[in-house]
């Protein structure tokens, strides 16, 4: 049996141009051969996108050439390919040169209309599933993952993803603006003024660190946390992280991420840490409504250390050390009683 995906294109004036994208051959003798198989559904889609380029680039090269000045299109000047990496394989394209206009003065006697569209030869929706696999994954398995799913060039490596990851993200860190010491705007009287936010933010942060993977003497500090707003907001939890020592904005970073949840100057914001230095800093100057609280975890790890020094202490003097256990018994139920009703 044998099935052509024909791709169908309608001009403006409502002609059509049919030309077949992929031709199948099918047996079903067997159950994994009734439907379409992931090498088949990667050469369709493979051959759709090829069809789809070429038309559009040739449009758009075809409008750049007729544009007329001084009474005539603009002349041509030899051609050469370039290849364009998109989600649903690599597609060479003819990219022809054309005579820049007379009446005008440019640095250069000719220009390709197709390098001026394509500022980057790889599609941008490419670069963003590169780009959200390697955070969560190594740059080797998100490379074999998109491999396998899509019909990507057998080229595309470990290397090729960790370039356009970084390339992302000096693009992205140059979008984001200066550094600043207090990001708190305006006075009370213009934050009445706010409409009502949809609730609060609870941001939860923490610092903990890492063995650098060169120097395998040598430690680095990672920040990281999740910002989740009230339930009934329409914005989804976030989280966030950063190298603390090589990070030259990390507060602007933090409050970027917190207006692109819908943040307000006149909204209730949490800040659970272990109060450390570095992490008080981070938050201050970011809300005039913020509220810091020590995390429970962090408060019982300190009783719990206590607790053995008491413990030791039991040893040299009995009465004492019972005392000091009793005292941080009492502590220990009169914060986290506390604390329930802190949640409630």
């Amino acid at each position: 049996m044998e099935f052509k995906v024909q791709l169908v294109v309608v001009s403006e004036d409502g002609r059509e141009d049919i030309e077949e994208a992929v031709h199948l051959e099918k047996e079903f003798s067997r159950i994994e051969q009734l439907g379409l198989t992931l090498a088949e559904s990667k050469e369709i889609l493979k051959g759709i996108q090829k069809g789809i380029l070429e038309r559009r680039t040739k449009a758009y090269v075809n409008l750049e050439h007729c544009r007329e000045c001084r009474g005539g299109p603009r002349r041509k000047k030899g051609h050469h390919d370039l290849t364009f990496r998109t989600l649903f394989g690599d597609v060479r394209l003819r990219s022809p040169r054309l005579h820049h206009c007379r009446c005008q003065d440019h640095d250069t006697e000719t220009f390709s209309p197709l390098v001026r569209l394509l500022e980057e030869k790889v599609a941008p929706e490419f670069l963003y599933l590169e780009t959200k696999w390697a955070s969560l994954v190594s740059y080797g398995m998100s490379a074999n993952m998109l491999k396998d799913v899509l019909p990507i060039d057998e080229k595309l490596n470990a290397s090729t993803v960790r370039n356009h990851l970084l390339k992302v993200a000096v693009r992205e860190e140059a979008t984001l603006g200066g550094e600043q010491f207090s990001f708190i705007e305006s006075c009370p009287r213009d934050w009445a003024r706010q409409p009502r936010p949809d609730g609060s933010i609870t941001v939860g942060i923490d610092g903990g660190y890492v063995r650098d993977w060169v120097s395998k003497k040598s430690h680095f500090e990672v920040i990281v946390g999740k910002s989740v707003p009230w339930r009934s907001s329409n914005s989804a939890p976030k989280s966030f992280g950063f190298v603390g020592n090589y990070d030259t904005k990390p507060k602007r970073r933090l409050f970027e991420l917190l207006l692109s949840q819908g943040m307000q100057m006149n909204q209730q914001i949490t800040f659970i840490s272990d109060g450390a230095d570095n992490l008080r800093d981070l938050q201050i100057y970011l809300n005039p409504q913020a509220e810091h609280v020590l995390d429970w975890f962090h408060i019982a790890m300190r009783l719990t250390v206590l607790g053995l020094y008491a413990k030791g202490v039991i040893r040299l003097d009995r009465r004492v050390g019972e005392e000091m256990l009793e005292v941080l018994e009492r502590i220990r139920w009169h914060l986290s009683g506390t604390a329930t009703c802190t949640r409630r």
